[in-house]
């Protein structure tokens, strides 16, 4: 289906765009022909998922491909527990299309809205040393490049070129299928409790190291860290999960609702915020569950923010952290939104933020009215010192130059692409200045 082009923008209202042109392709011959229209027009053509990333990296100026129709499964091979799916499938539909076959994904971020193409392409993770992010599950993935042909990378397809299509930022073509390397079904054990602050942060490789998955949120102005830790349970064991009235008070009135007013109340009155930040810190993430794991890992979000996330090396998470808070400190800004602390294995993946290291991950959010711009920047150039690689698909002002210094494969990913897209038709302007034009 085509239309003319109307405006495009993403979930946080950060970026924005009037396509030419706007697709609707329902199978993946009509994406290669969609390929092939914009080549012979010389027009720009880029595929865009649930619009969750903060970044550019899916504005399509040119031609804009709306994958929502292309989902679902197409195939699944029970004996080795792989499933491919289709590229516009959302994260969130996964656990139903996998539970007949009592498989599920490895490991999940915390936001599940986004499609599986655009959370591969961005590098999304959850958290866990013992499970990498999302790109470290695909087996296969099938592109179609600029001149309307199909790449396909799997065991047998140029398996070389895994470690670069697998997370390619759309840069290399548009992703199609993906295949991904399922396990069988599993359930989580959650403990979520308020901890202090100092002694999570001083025991934080030990406990980063002696579970399945932990991770920590602190509210900027308390000394209160909200732990999380789940631990992974065989499928048939004994559950206890939420009842519905308890998620409901937990996720959308205290997490959504009252947090909605939170920071509305604290864009009118900044003073307010760090008594508001205290009580959020007592009546949040006071709990022990257990549930499917896709039930546990990810949560409800509807209070729009902006976010930066950076990944410094595992072994500079502690002190890196400990720089953040004291600037918050000493700053004198009234912030209304945690501070999120998660860590992911090394992995092979060429652009992934953990390549070749263990990783810490801290990510900082504002509330999408207030002005994140002073906050962002000074935290950054804390991550910068400590050798940080920033989310794709997370607010940063990195370019080609900096993220080359920062990626041993940068520049082989750069040679694929000119193999791949050598007229550059999916470039965009963030791609041209992460990659360079």
């Amino acid at each position: 289906m085509t239309r003319p082009g109307g405006t495009w923008q993403n979930w946080a209202r950060t970026e924005s765009v009037r396509p030419q042109l706007v697709e609707y392709p329902t199978t993946i011959e009509a994406v290669r022909r969609s390929a092939r229209s914009a080549g012979a027009r010389g027009r720009a053509l880029k595929a865009v998922g649930a619009g969750h990333s903060f970044t550019g990296i899916a504005a399509a100026p040119g031609t804009l491909l709306d994958l929502s129709d292309l989902s679902g499964v197409v195939a699944v091979d029970r004996e080795r527990g792989r499933v491919r799916l289709l590229a516009g499938t959302r994260l969130h539909r996964i656990p139903a299309l996998l539970a007949p076959h009592r498989l599920a994904m490895a490991n999940l971020g915390d936001i599940d809205r986004q499609t599986i193409a655009g959370a591969l392409s961005t590098g999304t993770h959850g958290t866990g040393l013992g499970h990498g992010g999302l790109a470290t599950q695909v087996v296969g993935a099938t592109l179609v490049t600029a001149d309307g042909e199909l790449l396909t990378v799997d065991d047998e397809n140029e398996p070389d070129l895994l470690p670069a299509v697998a997370l390619g930022l759309g840069a290399l073509g548009i992703l199609v299928d993906v295949t991904l390397q399922c396990v069988p079904a599993f359930a989580l054990g959650a403990q979520e409790q308020p901890e202090p602050l100092d002694a999570v942060v001083d025991d934080l490789d030990a406990r980063v190291r002696g579970v399945d998955h932990f991770e920590f949120y602190w509210f900027p102005h308390t000394t209160v860290a909200l732990t999380k830790t789940n631990t992974r349970m065989p499928t048939d064991a004994p559950t206890a999960p939420l009842s519905p009235l308890s998620r409901m008070l937990d996720e959308r009135i205290v997490g959504n609702g009252v947090h909605q007013l939170v920071c509305s109340a604290g864009r009118l009155a900044p003073p307010l915020v760090p008594a508001i930040n205290r009580l959020s810190a007592r009546v949040w993430g006071d709990r022990r569950f257990s549930d499917a794991s896709h039930r546990v890992f990810t949560t409800q979000r509807s209070v729009r923010f902006r976010e930066m996330e950076y990944a410094v090396p595992l072994d500079e998470l502690a002190s890196a952290f400990r720089e953040v808070r004291d600037l918050v400190d000493a700053s004198g800004w009234r912030i209304e939104f945690p501070i999120e602390v998660r860590v992911a294995p090394a992995d092979d993946r060429w652009l992934s933020t953990a390549y070749a290291r263990d990783s810490g991950y801290i990510a900082v959010h504002r509330y999408w009215r207030a002005d994140h711009r002073a906050y962002f920047a000074a935290v950054e150039e804390i991550m910068r010192a400590h050798a940080g690689r920033p989310h794709w698909g997370k607010l940063h002002t990195l370019d080609a130059a900096a993220l080359r210094e920062r990626y041993p494969r940068f520049d082989d990913f750069l040679t694929l692409r000119d193999r791949l897209d050598p007229t550059r038709m999916f470039r965009n302007a963030y791609l041209d200045r992460v990659l360079g034009a």
